[in-house]
């Protein structure tokens, strides 16, 4: 899991994101993730662990490198178009902040 804050925050909203749509479009009502997500979710994570940008980190449409293999980018492409508008009702706060860091002007 990332060290900074900044970066802590970016991996719990991918987090969120991430069982919202395995709740909703795997039909995945245990606690925990189906294995595709659970994979998913592992392999962002080592990416935001390597991520040059850190506290200055863009949103990933934003960023001007993509660390994401093709694969994996169009899985979490998929993941963020779908969780994205949804998760104002179960989690407002987190997608008001991401809302605003995509808003804002990347500094990379």
């Amino acid at each position: 899991m990332p060290k900074n804050s900044s970066m802590q925050r970016e991996y719990e909203t991918l987090k969120t994101m991430i069982h919202l749509y395995c709740r909703e479009v795997h039909q995945n009502n245990e606690s925990g993730l189906c294995l595709s997500c659970k994979e998913l979710l592992a392999y962002a994570n080592s990416r935001l662990e390597k991520c040059p940008y850190s506290e200055d980190k863009p949103t990933c449409d934003q960023c001007p490198v993509h660390c994401y293999k093709p694969a994996r980018r169009k899985q979490i492409q998929e993941v963020m178009r779908y969780a994205g508008p949804r998760m104002i009702r179960s989690h407002p706060v987190m997608a008001v902040r991401h809302l605003m860091k995509k808003l804002k002007k990347p500094k990379v």
